[in-house]
Formats: structure tokens, C-alpha cells, sequence
């Protein structure tokens, strides 16, 4: 013992001895009880084992730069639902009054617990399986669950990627293949082919040339071996992005996060200089007030926050994880967040820029093609030339001048006004169809690209940029099965990488037959919507109720450096689990106010028809939802009911000699006892705070704790039932 140490000092001094279990223990050189005889378990001392258990918790793998993780999180946040589905939203829901509810949820939620995930990843240090079972063993099953939402939702993704795969390769051609219809031959005769002629070329060449569609669901029609091929492509991108972990997706983030900022501003500049792009951003920032007021647009932007985050799939907690400690989580969450905002609202502006566009080419076709039906009427003396007033010139007709005629003829032929066929030729009428998905990449701005100059290049690098934002959604997904399953249960990256790759690549031939395209539709409605709310829900509750909003606050002062604003502290506790236990009530009536269907393509029809799913489709849409959410109430019974090991004895940490726990002297007195009988953990970076001996008020007394069950890497003592 040190000379100079309390203990020598007093014992040459009158004064009556107090020193504390604590103080003796601090100075004294920490036993590692594998080896020693208090080993009671009769588990012996595996030297090789203790070296990997070390290794392994000081060796995970980390980010080369702060730039990035934030990268990664950024494209993991930011994919095609920011493209896609925003501008749609925006459109539908009052245009700019829309984004004063996104604000609002995105603050009050999304913000919130966008930060818990960043946090509880990077102080844990383990994937999702981990995290809740470190946080609360019972409420293990958030982290399988959100395994298993992950793996569904990757298999429809990466069937998008496959297809913007196919534009891509089909974009190097002048023209481009979707510009004009199909010449077929009947007979001595050359056609235009009936399908495309009755609906036009980009649909056609989308559902006829791309997807090769069948009539309904029930029409398997085989597979599909272009999609199928583009599909193998796509996986293999994904499996080779990931075969190293973050060494490999790291730098793959680097292009796949950045690259589409880089089109997104390209497509901007060019979108502005062109005639009716104006008119387009005019009739997107144009707010309808009154929509505000409806809770529907509420309950869609609060689904549009939570999905544009990937709250609740593992990706978010799975890339924190590999961050120091020390780092400022509060900072990242809301820089990511709020650059999550400003690429929808950048992404909506190109979007409506173009849709400007293609509205006044539209409206001219339009106007060209009821000009026509006008002369003709004139010819054959059914109107008379008094109606046309006398500075219109048929040869350089404006819109202007054909919506005075068209209302002059409405007025003066007001009895057989429809008998003629004419249509309005309204702008307003071409910017309010409402398009989105699949709808507005593949044929709405596909059919607008056809008329820029140099339109191949545009599509090229319109569609490499779908490719880099599904690629690092992709990464985030796969990251969040990847990390947990890997830190779970210690399989080989690259073994489990390129497996999980293969079976899902053979799972999703489903989505690459001919009726692919409507079970990408049932899987991107119903596998995660609902499952997902109940996950985060849960993930919410953990933490602020059963962990302890005051006591994580406090891990959160100790790690960061400062203590994060009391916003959080209600938003956890409170604001947040009812905002989404409401979300939730809302999608659970929506499912039953809105039967289940799918738009199918008829054929002979050559337009979009509304079914409903037959029994057999029903049957997988449910089990989709009850797979996805099984592990939750599954895990729970175990747990409760002792039916399996705690999950979260994994995750203690060996015993090193001369390493304790930091601050043995600042234990209160009556936790000194709590000391002795709990496992000390060590000073290495490990998966669970260094505080986790001491539990606060209401944690389980110390028998309680003592007579808890050893877990693997368990010190493997018990002094308070042992009479040895």
C-alpha cells in the first residue's frame, strides 16, 4: 500500500478511523475474479476468449472523418422519397401552407427523436439488437423488429435502384427510346402501336417496354429478365458498397451523398432558364390556407418526417455507433435534420420547375389540337366565323386567345356546347395532376426531359442520381441488419454481407415478374408503416419511462460536455409518445377507412384501373404486418417469463487488471455496498456507460442485483449467496 495513502496515514494518527469501502478499494490493485477464488460458477479462465472480448470492444471500427459520418447519415436520410414523394405532398396539401405543418412535426418530432437514435447508438456503442437490449431486455424486440422492416423494405428498394439501373443504360441514345411512340407493322401497313398511341410514349415505353406489366396482381406472367438482370446489378452494387463495413460504405458515401447536390443545383439552373418554369415554382410556393386546417395534411406530413429520417430502422443507431463518445450527437442530429428539409424543399423546386415546363408544352399541344377541331367546325359551317373574334390568328394561336375563343363558343353554343369536344386548355388544370413515385421519375419527368436540349445527357445524370440516393438509403438499411446481427451474434462481415445479398436478391424475383411492380406496392404501403410507429413508439418509451428521461439527460451531460436544452426532456417524455400514439391511431383507421388496392395497367384499356388485393394477397399483406411486429411481443413473454437469458449480460465487459471503474471516490455512502456486489466495469471504450453499477432511486437493491443471472461475459461471483 502507498505510503502517503489514508489508510498508512491514519494508522499512526488518534483520530477515529471512517474510511469508506470505496477509498480502500481505490487503492488497492483490482482482482480479476475469472482467475481468482471467488470464481463460484465453476467457469474457467479462457485467455484466448478474454484477449477477443477485449479486443473486440476496443477494436471496433470507427469513421476515418467527422465528414464522413455526416455524410453517411446524410445519405442514409436523404433518398427518393425527398424526390418524389415531398413534391407530391407539397402539391396535394396546400402547396407552401404544407410546409409550415412539416416544420412544426419536424421540430416537435422528428428533431426529437432523431437525437435519441444518434445518442443511444453512440453511447452503447452497438447496433439496434444491442442497444434495446442493454436499455430494456424485455423491449428486445425493437431491435429484431427493426431488422426484420429493414430486410423488407431493402427488398422492394433495391428493385427502384434496378429500374433507374435500366433508364440509365437506355439514356445513352438519340433520341432517347421514350420520345416517340412504336412503328409495328400490320401487314404492308406501318402503325403506331395501339397500347402507346391511346396513352402516350413515356407511359408507354414505362409499363410496356420496362415492366412489360401484367393486367392485375393474380397474372404472374414470369419473370421478367431485363429487371431481373438490372436487379443482380443492383445488388451487387449494395453487397460491394458493404462487404467492408463503413471501411468500404465510407467511401462510397463520399460520391453517393454529394453527387446528387451536384444534379439537384444542375437541374435548378437549367429548369429556370426554361419558358414556364416560373409559372411551375408560382403554383408550388402559392399557399392554400385553409388546408392547414385539415388533419389529414397533418397526418401526412408527421408519416413524411418520420420515414425521411428512418426513424426506428437501425440505420440511424447502427452509423452513431461507430462515433467516439466524446462527439456532439445534438449537433449532427440537427444538422442532418434540418439538411434533410432543405434538399425536399431544393428537390421540390426542381421538380415543379420542370412540371412548369412540361405544363406549357402540354397546354400548347392542347390548344394546337383544339385549334384544329375549331377550323374544322368552321369549314363545315357547325360555327360560324362571327364567333371568332377578329384578331386571332389560327397560324400563331396563343393560349390567351383560344381561352377567349373557347368562352365565346361556350357561351353562344351553350346547348351543344359538349357535342363539340373542346377542352378547356387550362394551365392551372396541367399543374394540379398530381403526380408521384414511380409516377413523376419515370414517366412525368422522363416525358419533360424529352424536350430539353441535349436530353440524353440530362437523363443520364437524372437517373445516376436516383441510382446514388437509393444506393445510400440502400447502405443505411443494410446497415441496420448488417451491424446488429454482426455485433449480436460475432458472424463474419463479409460472409454475412454477401449472404444476406444473395437471399434477398432470390427473395425479390417476386418483385421482378411481370406483376412485380404491385407487390413493390403492397410492400412500400403496409410492411413498415405501420410496424415501424409501433417500434419508435416503443424506442420512446424505453427510454424516457423505463430507462429514465432524468438519468439519460444525465449520461447525455456526461458525454457531450453539456446538458441538451429541457425542450428534450418534455419532448421525450411526453410530447413525442403521444404525437406518435396519434400518428398511430390515424394510419391503424386509415387501413380500415381505405380498403387495400393497387392501380393495375389494363392493357387493352391502355389506362391505370383501381383493384382491390384478392384473399391470397390480403393473406401476405397482413402477414407482412404481423411478421414484422412478432418480435416484439415475442421477445417480451421470453424475457418476462425467464424462458431465455437476459440479452443484455452480452453486453458486460471483461475484467482487466488495473483497470476500475474512474470515479470509485465519488460514490455516495449508501452505494458503496451496490459497489462490491455489482460488476465494475473497465475503462475501455465498451458498449454501456461506465455509471452502469449505480442505478438511482428505484433500481433493484443489491440481493436483487446479486441474484441476477451471470451472462457470458460475467464476472462470475456472487458474495451474498455464496456461503464460501
Amino acid at each position: 500500500m502507498p505510503k502517503n495513502s489514508k489508510v498508512t496515514q491514519r494508522e499512526h494518527s488518534s483520530e477515529h478511523v471512517t474510511e469508506s469501502v470505496a477509498d480502500l478499494l481505490a487503492h488497492q490493485e483490482p482482482v480479476d475474479y475469472k482467475r481468482s477464488v471467488l470464481n463460484v460458477t465453476g467457469e474457467t479462465w479462457d485467455k484466448q476468449k478474454e484477449g477477443d472480448e477485449d479486443l473486440d470492444a476496443e477494436n471496433r471500427p470507427a469513421w476515418n472523418s467527422k465528414l464522413q459520418y455526416i455524410l453517411a447519415q446524410i445519405g442514409y436520410s436523404v433518398g427518393l422519397g425527398n424526390v418524389w414523394r415531398f413534391p407530391y405532398l407539397c402539391q396535394k396539401n396546400g402547396g407552401g401552407a404544407y410546409l409550415v405543418p412539416y416544420l412544426v412535426l419536424l421540430i416537435i418530432i422528428g428533431l426529437p427523436l432523431f437525437f435519441l437514435e444518434l445518442a443511444v447508438g453512440q453511447r452503447i456503442r452497438r447496433g439496434s439488437i444491442g442497444v434495446w437490449n442493454y436499455i430494456c431486455p424485455r423491449l428486445g424486440g425493437i431491435g429484431y423488429a427493426s431488422c426484420l422492416v429493414c430486410f423488407f423494405v431493402g427488398l422492394y428498394y433495391n428493385v427502384i435502384i434496378g429500374w433507374s439501373i435500366f433508364y440509365f443504360f437506355k439514356s445513352f441514345q438519340y433520341p432517347l427510346p421514350w420520345s416517340e411512340c412504336p412503328i409495328v407493322k400490320n401487314g404492308s401497313v406501318a402503325v403506331v402501336e395501339t397500347e402507346c398511341e391511346r396513352s402516350s410514349a413515356t407511359t408507354y415505353f414505362w409499363y410496356r417496354e420496362t415492366l412489360d406489366i401484367s393486367n392485375s396482381i393474380s397474372e404472374s406472367g414470369g419473370l421478367n429478365w431485363k429487371m431481373t438482370l438490372c436487379l443482380l446489378v443492383a445488388w451487387s452494387l449494395v453487397g460491394l458498397a458493404m462487404i467492408k463495413g463503413i471501411q468500404s460504405s465510407g467511401k462510397v458515401m463520399y460520391f453517393s451523398s454529394l453527387f446528387p447536390y451536384v444534379v439537384l443545383v444542375c437541374f435548378l439552373v437549367r429548369g429556370l432558364l426554361l419558358r414556364g418554369a416560373v409559372d411551375g415554382i408560382m403554383h408550388m410556393f402559392t399557399p392554400k390556407l385553409d388546408k392547414m386546417l385539415d388533419p389529414q395534411v397533418w397526418r401526412e406530413a408527421a408519416t413524411q418526417v418520420f420515414f425521411a429520417l428512418g426513424l426506428g430502422f437501425g440505420g440511424v443507431i447502427a452509423f452513431s455507433s461507430y462515433n467516439k463518445q466524446d462527439n456532439n450527437c445534438h449537433f449532427d442530429a440537427t444538422l442532418v435534420s434540418f439538411i434533410n428539409f432543405f434538399t425536399s424543399v431544393l428537390a421540390t423546386l426542381v421538380v415543379f420547375a420542370v412540371l412548369g415546363f412540361k405544363a406549357n408544352i402540354m397546354n400548347e399541344k392542347c390548344v394546337v389540337e383544339n385549334a384544329e377541331k375549331i377550323l374544322g367546325y368552321l369549314n363545315t359551317n357547325v360555327l360560324s366565323h362571327d364567333l371568332i373574334p377578329p384578331h386571332v390568328n389560327f397560324s400563331h394561336l396563343t393560349a390567351k386567345d383560344y381561352n377567349e375563343m373557347y368562352r365565346v363558343i361556350m357561351t353562344v353554343k351553350e346547348g351543344h356546347f359538349k357535342e363539340l369536344g373542346l377542352d378547356a386548355c387550362l394551365l392551372e388544370d396541367e399543374l394540379n395532376k398530381s403526380v408521384q413515385g414511380t409516377g413523376l421519375a419515370f414517366i412525368a419527368f422522363t416525358e419533360a426531359m424529352t424536350h430539353f436540349p441535349a436530353s440524353p445527357f440530362w437523363s443520364v445524370m437524372f437517373f445516376l442520381m436516383l441510382i446514388n440516393l437509393g444506393l445510400g438509403s440502400m447502405i443505411g438499411t443494410m446497415s441496420g441488419i448488417t451491424t446488429p446481427i454482426i455485433d449480436t451474434f460475432k458472424v463474419r462481415k463479409e460472409v454475412f454481407t454477401v449472404g444476406c445479398c444473395i437471399f434477398a436478391f432470390v427473395v425479390g424475383l417476386i418483385f421482378v415478374q411481370r406483376s412485380g411492380n404491385y407487390f413493390v406496392t403492397m410492400f412500400d404501403d403496409y410492411s413498415a408503416t405501420l410496424p415501424l410507429t409501433v417500434v419508435v413508439i416503443l424506442e420512446n418509451i424505453a427510454v424516457a419511462w423505463i430507462y429514465g428521461t432524468k438519468k439519460f439527460m444525465q449520461e447525455l451531460t456526461e458525454m457531450l460536455g453539456f446538458r441538451p436544452y429541457q425542450f428534450y426532456y418534455y419532448a421525450w417524455k411526453y410530447v413525442s409518445p403521444i404525437c406518435m400514439a396519434v400518428l398511430m391511431t390515424a394510419s391503424i383507421i386509415q387501413l380500415g377507412v381505405s380498403p387495400p388496392g393497387y392501380s393495375a395497367w389494363i392493357r387493352e384499356e391502355a389506362a391505370e384501373k383501381f383493384l382491390f388485393y384478392p384473399t391470397w394477397a390480403m393473406a401476405i399483406l397482413i402477414s407482412l404486418i404481423i411478421l414484422a411486429s412478432l418480435p416484439l411481443p415475442l421477445v417480451f413473454i421470453l424475457r418476462q417469463f425467464h424462458l431465455v437469458s437476459d440479452g443484455s449480460n452480452a453486453l458486460s465487459v471483461t475484467y482487466k487488471k488495473g483497470r476500475m471503474m474512474k470515479d470509485i471516490s465519488n460514490l455516495e455512502d449508501n452505494d458503496e455496498t451496490r459497489f462490491i456486489l455489482s460488476k465494475v466495469p473497465s475503462e475501455t471504450p465498451s458498449p454501456m456507460p461506465t455509471h452502469r453499477s449505480y442505478l438511482g432511486p428505484g433500481s433493484n437493491s443489491p440481493m436483487e442485483m446479486s441474484s441476477a443471472p451471470n451472462g457470458r461475459y460475467g464476472s462470475g461471483y456472487l458474495l451474498a449467496s455464496t456461503p464460501e
